[in-house]
């Protein structure tokens, strides 16, 4: 069985020594009188408890038992009942809601923790509440005031859930071809009539009312994805004091049975006349889903650090454990801890950096959603949705990579079950695949986040950073600025292309533009170091691992480049019945 333990000192010094958040907590007037630095502290240790000692050791409990479709009703592993009540009487279901409908307020950057940590201990689990949370996140944004009122309170407090239906058989992420229609009724509301696949949380009883965000198609509908619209579907309509009542046209069909996250219910939903309320303006559905989909797509770079997290902390308590082999002539005959062993150091160095550059990473991304919703800053906001790919794609490709390399730390043992790491690889690798796969991820890097306004988002942050690091004597700002205006000069030469190259260099360039910024994230760490503040043992770890950053993985920079630097007309050229 594997363990976990929250990594709170990593945690805290991201938020307050790295980026110095409680500085900016205390500055604005929206959060100086809710968090500071001793609060936030003691929300994430109480989170930690809860993960640790309710959910985490049970994870692979949840995996064997599943979830369960009989008569029309899905079943959950027992324990998901009674950490679930856990959360709703701690209040952590509210940590992020507006206090105007009973949430607590706390910003992105505190919360996204609580995620990783909650992705730690059971992705599975983790995506009953993180679906509610975005679907909160839609209504706060575009719901009218009644509405808000009604549904928002129930939402935060946990009595009720939330999910979003966008998929259809025969349409993934071409939302535009979608069957599921919606026709008005007399008293305003809709009928909605339509199937729809790979919903999350679909059905459960773990809340006595499921509240489902579901894009179709009015009557009157422009064609493509210009004629979605967002409805908000109750599992159960609402009776005349505001509670759940009749049973609405809305029906689970099955469940999926997956490769991973087995404790959750990813189910097919049926709607047969079922009634709908529109939600912000027709056929405006796809941007009011959108809103959502930034806080989304960073809680899956969540499930991809939270999933390397774990996988990295059971590695290294197996490398120290697990004596095998013999490292030097003086223990000939006595067999050593496989740690001492030059590839096993290497693969957890490798985990190690990328999980830290993450999780700094990861708490920026989350800082900028802060500042864009707090101060209504548009700088802010236009660089987290210009990184949001990132904080999805790169984050979640990473966490597999983690995974896998942790259970090659266990050797054979890493692929028997009672280890825990194959369930790792299994339950992270969903997150490369929904909420838009991750070479969708990159495509809209590429093609909506760097090429619509020719770089200037991208080029704009280079500059800031450009500038930072010119001002600072630390022997790692010298390689990274090199890296930075080479980015910048590929960069150009690749907007000299036509789209269909572009689209053809995605990946790469998206992988490119994130080891270079993990590289910052690296070159923060190492200047937020204080010797009145931090371990001698803390210090050390974090050079070393920001020394091998940039010495055995940054360089790979420089590969990807002359890939992209080369002719990509073998791409274009192999016809695809010669496939």
């Amino acid at each position: 069985m594997s363990s976990y333990q929250a990594p709170i000192t990593d945690m805290t010094f991201n938020l307050f020594d790295v980026w110095q958040l409680d500085q900016y907590w205390q500055t604005n007037g929206q959060l100086k009188d809710l968090i500071e630095a001793d609060t936030a502290k003691a929300i994430l240790e109480e989170a930690a408890k809860i993960c640790e000692q309710q959910i985490a050791p049970y994870a692979a409990d949840a995996d064997q038992c599943g979830a369960q479709l009989n008569d029309g009703k899905v079943s959950l592993p027992a324990h998901y009942y009674t950490a679930y009540q856990s959360l709703v009487e701690g209040g952590w279901t509210s940590l992020s809601g507006d206090p105007q409908y009973g949430g607590m307020g706390m910003p992105k950057a505190l919360s996204m923790m609580v995620d990783e940590m909650l992705c730690s201990a059971d992705i599975a689990f983790s995506l009953y509440p993180g679906l509610t949370a975005g679907a909160c996140v839609a209504l706060l944004q575009h719901a009218d005031e009644t509405t808000r009122n009604i549904y928002l309170p129930k939402l935060y407090s946990g009595e009720w859930s939330g999910t979003m239906c966008l998929t259809e058989s025969h349409a993934g992420s071409d939302l535009g071809i979608m069957r599921t229609t919606a026709k008005p009724n007399t008293d305003g509301s809709y009928a909605l009539n339509g199937s729809k696949i790979f919903i999350t949380a679909g059905e459960h009883e773990l809340t006595s009312n499921i509240i489902h965000l579901v894009l179709a198609k009015l009557p009157d509908a422009p064609a493509g994805s210009r004629g979605i619209s967002l409805f908000l579907v109750p599992k159960y309509l609402l009776d005349g004091n505001g509670e759940a009542g009749e049973r609405n046209g809305v029906s689970v069909g099955s469940i999926e049975h997956k490769m991973g996250i087995n404790g959750s219910a990813t189910c097919v939903l049926n709607f047969d006349d079922a009634k709908g309320y529109l939600i912000g303006e027709p056929h405006r559905g796809l941007s009011c889903m959108f809103t959502m989909m930034n806080y989304e797509r960073l809680s899956m770079g969540s499930q991809g650090l939270g999933a390397a997290e774990r996988a990295y902390q059971n590695a290294l308590a197996y490398a120290k454990d697990r004596l095998q082999g013999r490292i030097t002539e003086q223990n000939a005959n006595k067999a050593e801890s496989i740690i001492g062993h030059p590839d096993v150091q290497r693969m957890l160095l490798n985990i190690k950096a990328m999980n830290e550059a993450g999780r700094t990473f990861a708490t920026w991304v989350a800082a900028l959603l802060d500042k864009s919703k707090y101060d209504n800053c548009v700088a802010s906001g236009q660089r987290a949705n210009l990184l949001t790919p990132i904080a999805k794609a790169f984050m979640t490709d990473q966490g597999l990579d983690a995974c896998v390399t942790a259970q090659q730390v266990f050797g054979g043992h890493g692929y028997v079950k009672e280890w825990g790491m194959e369930q790792l690889v299994r339950d992270v690798r969903i997150a490369q695949i929904y909420e838009g796969t991750n070479g969708i991820q990159a495509a809209d890097f590429m093609l909506r986040k760097v090429a619509a306004d020719k770089g200037a988002v991208l080029f704009s942050l280079l500059d800031d950073i450009a500038a930072e690091l010119a001002d600072e004597p630390e022997a790692l700002a010298a390689p990274l600025t090199t890296y930075i205006t080479n980015l910048r000069q590929l960069t150009l030469q690749l907007l000299a292309q036509e789209n269909t190259v572009l689209a053809g260099a995605a990946c790469d360039y998206m992988a490119l533009v994130s080891y270079v910024l993990y590289g910052y994230m690296w070159y923060k760490n190492v200047i937020a170091l204080d010797v009145n503040k931090h371990s001698k043992g803390f210090i050390s770890a974090k050079m070393h691992t920001a020394n091998w950053y940039f010495s055995r993985i940054l360089p790979r920079v420089s590969g990807i480049s002359a890939v992209l630097s080369s002719d990509s007309v073998t791409l274009y050229t192999l016809g695809a019945e010669n496939f």
